[in-house]
């Protein structure tokens, strides 16, 4: 038996208390209890003269003794889990308190992220917009937060401390766009009518990785002049910005043709389409790859409602996707710098 001190009878009093309450909110009291768990196994290491070596017997002897008075969910890495989940959120005052929508799996994928602000953004984001936990996985996995376009432009840190708080178009459009649900393979042989097919029939996954507040509108949506007739691959609304989104699929790369016609679509769309209650369109345009001269010497420069985002149809390693991302926001400060 472990002796310790109390650790091992104060841990089996956490856990017991824990699940004679547990009839009521089993999922919130056993994440409060987890954390609980990893705060008494911290303390009693920083009482130990070797640590690391003391902290690693400790949690096998304690990984021994709970699993058999408590069963399954008491594995060494389990336990090494409730440190380090304790540890993540050590200083404060267990801010998952209100987040009673997640679960154990939910926190245990959070603690996995290193950058503080992004935790906060997947806590928030899981609990409102009820991410499974599969859905947290697949978002971590491909940076989710860290795609989103928002994190491109020039802010303070003050700005950049705010909660969260989306108020144009950009704050909601990542780049790159990652689409592995489709199914598609990433080969030149790829046409628009496929990429759309393949999102249409796997809207869901679409509009959780387009992000909060996205609606499906129409495909092909027709908008006619007194002598042309046009065709929008896919419309979305959303209700949070209070505007329509026109999407454009491009198979290849980004062209100043692209951009013209988005320029063209958006115009139209706010003359024929748009009600008085809404906000000005939004055109984006998803494309394989992207020139970024393009961008710099075209009208999405400087617009506030057209953007180019590029698409990927698998899921990139993630020193891949780090790397992309690097480039793309050095290429970003080095036209705003030059600006």
């Amino acid at each position: 038996m472990i002796n310790e001190g109390n650790i091992y009878s104060d841990i089996k009093g956490i856990i017991s208390k824990a699940r004679q309450k547990a009839h009521g909110s089993v999922n919130f009291i056993m994440v409060e209890a987890y954390w609980n768990v990893g705060k008494r196994i911290v303390l009693e290491e920083q009482s130990g003269q070797k640590r690391a070596a003391y902290g690693e017997g400790l949690i096998k002897k304690l990984s021994k003794e709970l699993s058999q008075d408590f069963g399954k969910g008491f594995s060494v890495a389990n336990l090494e889990n409730f440190r380090k989940f304790y540890l993540t959120f050590q200083g404060e005052q267990i801010p998952y308190a209100v987040r009673r929508e997640l679960s154990w799996t939910h926190f245990r994928l959070i603690i996995r992220v290193g950058n503080p602000k992004a935790r906060d953004y997947y806590i928030k984001e899981s609990a409102e917009q009820f991410w499974s936990t599969r859905q947290l996985e697949r978002n971590i996995n491909s940076h989710y937060f860290e795609r989103l376009l928002s994190s491109r432009q020039p802010r303070t840190e003050m700005e950049q401390d705010t909660k969260f708080e989306k108020t144009s178009a950009a704050d909601f459009i990542k780049d790159p766009m990652v689409m592995e649900f489709l199914g598609l393979p990433e080969v030149p042989q790829n046409n628009e009518h496929n990429i759309e097919t393949a999102i249409i029939n796997n809207l869901q996954s679409f509009l959780l990785e387009m992000g909060k507040g996205f609606s499906f509108v129409s495909r092909q949506l027709r908008i006619s002049t007194e002598t042309s007739h046009f065709y929008i691959d896919l419309v979305f609304y959303n209700y949070l910005l209070k505007c329509f989104v026109l999407i454009d699929l491009k198979a290849g790369k980004l062209t100043h043709q692209d951009v013209g016609q988005m320029d063209m679509y958006v115009r139209m769309f706010d003359d024929l389409k748009r009600q008085p209650d809404d906000n000005p369109t939004i055109g984006l345009i998803l494309c394989s790859s992207r020139d970024e001269t393009i961008v710099k010497y075209s009208v999405l420069k400087e617009s506030e409602q057209m953007f180019a985002s590029k698409y990927r149809l698998i899921l990139p390693r993630e020193e891949e996707l780090i790397a992309e991302l690097e480039r793309e926001r050095r290429l970003f400060l080095e036209g705003h710098e030059n600006a």
